[in-house]
């Protein structure tokens, strides 16, 4: 019998957040490593032999180490029997899958973290609050990333690669989720991105609300001191 694959994450990390998810849904066994990045366990010379450029999540599959979340799905689906619908074996079908999941780097990926590490990530650890002109532009890329997903990604189809929730779903979603640490009201003006990422939760809990718990958990707390 084939050993679980060492998964190695923190839960306040977006891809760590969607691997996790995934890891589940597609009932992949996995041995759970949480590596915590506010205390620099990523920076020890042990976890740098697991990942060179010592980021999550990674993976360890029986000496193969891999990093980039994208990839590992890719590498995983290969290898494991996942339900097709996840990350589905016919070509064009899967071909929609990774046109998201390309297209989501300079996109969904880079407009929604950048914003929550001005507005949540930076002014805890430095205790300052972001400039005006940079709090704008960077909503304004949310905004115009945001605004894609409702009109283009969404527009016809009830979830991004389909009528069938994929791995595309799970890693948007979870990279939306992080706006509820920041002021930015991201759900107003969208319905169809409303809907669709309670139909994303819906379909992926309990897990996708076991990722979240530690996000949610800080939201909580910031609202109860407003």
């Amino acid at each position: 019998m084939a050993k679980p694959v060492k998964f190695y994450y923190d839960l306040l990390s977006q891809p760590s957040r969607a691997m996790m998810i995934f890891l589940n849904v597609a009932k992949i066994p996995y041995e759970s490593l949480p590596v915590a990045l506010r205390k620099g366990e990523h920076l020890t010379e042990e976890f740098k032999a697991i990942n060179r450029f010592q980021k999550v999540p990674c993976i360890s599959d029986n000496g193969f180490n891999l990093s980039e979340s994208v990839a590992i799905v890719r590498y995983l689906a290969a290898k494991h029997k996942i339900p097709d619908s996840w990350y589905p074996t016919d070509a064009k079908k899967q071909a929609r899958v990774d046109e998201y999941l390309e297209w989501q780097h300079l996109n969904t990926r880079i407009s929604c973290a950048l914003y929550f590490q001005l507005m949540w990530l930076k002014p805890l650890l430095t205790g300052k609050q972001p400039k005006p002109e940079a709090v704008e532009e960077h909503l304004g890329r949310v905004v115009d990333t945001l605004d894609a997903i409702e009109n283009i990604w969404l527009e016809k189809t009830p979830f991004l690669a389909g009528n069938d929730i994929t791995v595309a779903d799970i890693w948007c979603a979870c990279e939306i989720e992080q706006l509820i640490l920041t002021p930015y009201d991201f759900r107003k003006g969208r319905p169809r991105l409303t809907a669709w990422l309670e139909k994303v939760r819906t379909q992926a809990n309990p897990h996708y609300d076991e990722a979240h718990k530690v996000l949610r958990k800080i939201s909580e707390k910031t609202s109860a001191k407003l």
